[in-house]
Parts: structure tokens; sequence; C-alpha cells
């Protein structure tokens, strides 16, 4: 028996690595398991120059055995082995790679082995998180006698002969015992160890056998080609994989290659969970590195306007850290999650072209993150997201795209007509979108929070401009039939203004209104569906944003001479017609009235 020491740097890593890096102790059996399945690959990579090897590839396999009695665990393979020179390198020294030694020397011969994805040096001390000693049993291909690695921790590690048949290693695993804070006895039994295996290491292209059955897959679903897949097999695997009841709207399919390769399958579901739209939601895309999960929501593949997207993405090339647990932010990364984001792109326009009916369910639950991602981006993603957009069309009675009103739009139209209102039923009964659709244009009913900030964002939209209804130049000349002057009224409208005080900024002829006495616009920046919408930001937190109102009258209605007539005979009941009047404003623009008691009073005062 050869008793060695760890290096001194090695000492201090082995500790990190148990007590640091790994956060998660189950992680342990994953890392066992990637070793065995490199050892298995190296093995039938070398038997295809080897006659000697003398193994069938269905022959290979991983063993992972729990005895009980004696509390340990056993993750067995009958793949390349080591020589006790290995065993120096691979274990004696910290952090080295088995693997990437393995890399180095076929790269010399010019041969390809970007399958080879192990960290042996590294994820093999994993195992002491959950052992108080780790057995090393091991054969190297050609050699005629075994070696036995045996360490307790930092101390140290023995090295002797023994015997074993066969090529191969056996990690054998003294479990620690049990603590109150810590059960090590749970990596014992079997339904614990098929829920490890199935998570993490389910797609390990060698059969992993735990109780004279194997537990894993093998070969993903996203890794066969379409011919072998059906639309029901993509469909059970997004609901069994995503815990969703319903099928997916649609399913697409990547493998790309090139300067980062990687297959993906991504699922655009057709209903928002139901916490979607708070902070409990977690994006991302399970990943994982040839068939190894290394992370199950990598929120960094999925920009956040696309964050309802589900599915996995698996790659040979992506760089990882000392630990497994999480990726290197780097270029590669970058790569993929911009190609995902054309996919997607293109795969929901496609959707909006040729199945109207997906996409409209689609929107429907995921519209408003498309909004969203135009405006906190500060239309950073305009360009990529406006073509998706749809909005309440006043002529058509339903959904359209913004694509959809410009070709219909009437000739001579020389702007994107809309109305921002709470509902749809507010918006059919605004007043001021009546000249607007008298003259044959489309109104766009917007009703989302967010709608009026897109809005100002977007700008325009195929070289037309956006234009609020509530705008005083409309771009035409509206017939309301009034033939007043503002300036003859300036004294009626003074006095409405001081009745009304600060409820209002300013008070004015209308040139919008046709068959309505009354509205509500505003002048500034602020619409008042901005204002509704910070006013409903929770715990008064929202900055506090308020529209300049304008109380706009329409000369030429009766409502408004039987005002005139009040103020020239009756200041007192003219004032109750204003206040009336600045009261049923609000109510057909769907703001509350601030005191309905008051509105009823002055009604009364009316018979």
């Amino acid at each position: 028996m050869r008793k060695k020491q760890f290096k001194t740097e090695s000492k201090r890593i082995l500790d990190i690595m148990i007590n640091s890096i790994y956060t998660n102790r189950e992680i342990f059996l994953r890392e066992l398991i990637s070793n065995a399945s490199d050892a298995i690959d190296k093995l039938s990579y070398i038997s295809l120059t080897d006659e000697k090897v003398g193994m069938d590839r269905s022959e290979y396999k991983i063993t992972v055995t729990p005895d009980k009695a004696a509390r340990t665990l056993t993750v067995s393979d009958n793949g390349v082995g080591m020589t006790e020179e290995e065993l120096e390198n691979n274990l004696g020294v910290i952090a080295r790679s088995g693997s990437l030694s393995f890399k180095e020397q076929m790269a010399e011969k010019g041969d390809d082995t970007s399958d080879i994805i192990g960290q042996f040096g590294v994820g093999f001390y994993s195992a002491f998180m959950v052992a108080q000693r780790v057995t090393v049993i091991t054969r190297a291909y050609g050699s005629e006698k075994g070696l036995r690695w045996v360490s307790s921790g930092a101390e140290g590690y023995t090295i002797e002969d023994c015997d074993r048949e066969g090529w191969g290693t056996d990690i054998i695993l003294d479990l620690k015992p049990d603590t109150e804070t810590e059960k090590y006895d749970e990596f014992l039994e079997d339904y614990r160890l098929r829920a490890l295996i199935k998570k993490y290491s389910d797609y390990i292209r060698w059969p992993i056998i735990l109780g004279d059955e194997t537990v894993n897959s093998m070969v993903p679903i996203w890794q066969r080609s379409k011919d072998e897949v059906s639309d029901e097999d993509c469909n059970k695997f997004y609901k069994d994989t995503f815990f969703d009841a319903s099928d997916p709207l649609s399913v697409v399919r990547v493998n790309a290659e090139g300067l980062v390769s990687y297959k993906a399958m991504l699922f655009i579901p057709g209903a928002a969970p139901f916490n979607y739209y708070t902070t409990a939601y977690e994006p991302g895309l399970r990943l994982y590195a040839s068939g190894v999960m290394i992370m199950d929501k990598c929120a960094d593949l999925l920009p956040e306007h696309f964050r309802f997207v589900r599915g996995v993405v698996d790659s040979p090339d992506l760089s990882l850290n000392i630990s497994r647990e999480l990726l290197q932010h780097d270029r590669q990364l970058k790569v993929i999650a911009s190609n995902i984001e054309k996919k997607i792109k293109a795969e929901l326009k496609r959707l909006m072209d040729k199945e109207p009916e997906k996409y409209l369910k689609f929107y429907n639950a995921f519209g408003l993150q498309l909004k969203y991602g135009i405006v906190n981006t500060y239309g950073g993603k305009k360009e990529l997201l406006q073509d998706l957009l749809m909005f309440y069309s006043a002529k058509e009675d339903k959904l359209i795209s913004l694509k959809e009103y410009v070709d219909k739009m009437a000739e001579g139209q020389e702007y994107i007509y809309f109305a921002g209102a709470e509902s749809i039923a507010i918006a059919k009964g605004l007043p001021q979108t009546e000249p607007v659709l008298n003259r044959g244009y489309d109104v766009l009913y917007m009703t989302d929070p967010a709608d009026e900030f897109v809005v100002q964002i977007l700008e325009s939209y195929s070289d037309k401009q956006f234009r609020s209804v509530n705008d005083d130049d409309l771009g035409f000349e509206p017939e309301n039939g009034s033939t007043e002057k503002e300036e003859d009224d300036e004294a009626l409208f003074g006095f409405i203004k001081e009745t009304l005080g600060d409820k209002v900024s300013s008070v004015k002829l209308s040139r919008k209104l046709v068959s309505h006495p009354v509205c509500i616009s505003t002048e500034g920046p602020v619409s008042l569906e901005m204002e509704k919408y910070f006013s409903s930001i929770p715990g008064g937190e929202g900055p506090k944003v308020k529209a300049e109102r304008v109380l706009e009258l329409n000369g030429g209605h009766p409502v408004f001479a039987a005002l005139k007539e009040a103020y020239n005979t009756d200041k007192e009941k003219a004032a109750g017609y204003a206040k009336i009047l600045y009261d049923m404003a609000l109510l057909i623009a769907g703001i509350p009235v601030e005191d309905p008691t008051a509105l009823s009073q002055e009604v009364w005062k009316l018979f």
C-alpha cells in the first residue's frame, strides 16, 4: 500500500470544493455518472481502431448500486479504467481533468472528440459532500491488474494493487452518518436515486442500471430527427416536463451548427401560468451540455420579452465553470440567446400569418408581455416586436395587427388613429372617435395599461404616425355644425374654469365633438390612461402623475345653448350645469366621479 498526501494547494481546493462550490449536494451523482459516461466514451472510441477491446456497443453500461446494510453507494462502469499514473493525475491532483487530457491526446492525432465533456478531476470530489470515505477500484484497458484508491478527505489517499474482473471503474461511497439537518440515507433509497438520475442524467447515452432496470431514456427527444418524433410525442414531453395540462400552441426545433453548435426544442404555451405576471414566476430554458442537465432555468437564454417560452437547449460547446453548476457568461451563451430570439420571433410571425386563430390565443395570453418588451427597453426592441402587436379595430370589431390597419387605410388618410380607454365598451362610447369614424377612418382601441406608452415609443409604423383622437389636429377639419367662435365665449369659459377650480386646466370649444355635448381631453404629455396606470401601482409607490384635464364643449349642441342661456340669466344654475357636464365627461371617459352625492344633488336641482 502506498500512502500519499495531497499537495498543499490541493488540500485547500478540496475543502472549497466540498464546502463552498457545490451548493446542491445531490449534484454528486450527476458528476459520478458523467465521469462514468466519459470513461465508456473513451473505450468506445478506442474500440473503433482496436479490435482487442472485444466489446459490442450494447454491452456498455453504468450501474448504480445502493447497499443499505453497509451504507454504501457504488457507481460502476465498464469503460476505459485508469492506470496508476492516471489515478495520480486525475484524483491526486484536484481540478485536473482526465477527459481534458484525453481530448488533447486525440486532438494531436487530428481526431474529433468534441462529444467528450467530462471534468473528472473536478466532479469526482463532489463525492466528499456525502461520503466520509471514497474508494475507487479501477482496471485500465490493457492492464492485467487492478488498483484500489482510498481517501477520507484532505489528509491524503492510498493506492494499492487489487483484483478487478474486466476493465472499468467502481466508485464506492461510504456515506456520512445522518445528522439532525442532513439525511444522507436518502441516497440509499431507490426512489431518490431514480429521481436524481431522471433529473440530471436522463439523456446520458449509455444505459444507467438501478436494480436490474435501465432508468434513463438515453436519447433525448430533441436529439431525434423530426421523422422519429410525432406531434403527440412533443406535446407529451412538454406537458410532462413543464407541468402544463394543455398542449403547446407551437413547437420550434433548432439544429444549429457553426461557431456554436446546439440543438433546441422550444414551446410556445397557449395560456399564461397563474403567476406569470408576478415576481414569483421564473423564466428560463432548461440547459444541457451533451445530455447532462446543467441548469433547470437558464434565464440568460431568453430575452425578457419572450420569457413565456419554455424548452430545452443542448450544446457540446458550452464553457462550464469549475463546479458545472453555473455557466461562464461568455460569447457562446450570447450567440445561442441571440439565435433563439430570432427563431421565436419568426415562429410567432408565422403563427400570425398562417395560423391566426392560434396566434390570437397566444396574444390574449401574452400580448401584454410584448408591449412591456417595447416599453422596458425604451424602444430598443421595437423593430423586433412591433409587427407582433395587435389592437382592437373599431371598424373590424376585432384585434388586428398594425400592418393590417395600414394596409386598409382609407385613401387620403395620413395617420393611425387610436383611442385610449379602460375597456372596449368605454372606447366605443368615446365622443372623440366620432369625427374620425364618420370620415371613414378606423380607430384602434387601446385598453392595456402599457398601450399609450407603446405608442409614444413607436411614434410611427410604416411611415404613418400615430394620432390620438383627443388631439386638436386630427389631420382634417371635423364637421360638427358649430359656427361659434371661441373668443365669443371667453367669459363663459372663464366662469366654468372658476367654478371647477383645479379639476381642469382649461375649458374650450371643441373641434372634434359631433353628437355629444362634452368630453374630457388632456394637454401635455400625460394622458388620462397614463394617469390611471400610475394611480393603479400598489402601495402608492408610483410617481404622482396627473394629466392636465381639459373640458371640451360642443358649441353646436343644444346643451351648450342651454349653458349659455343660464350663464346670462342665472349664474348659480350655470355653475350647476358646469359641474354636471364635468362629471358626465368623466363618466364617459371611464373615470369615477369624485363625489357622486354632489352630482346627484346638482341633477335633482333640475327638476
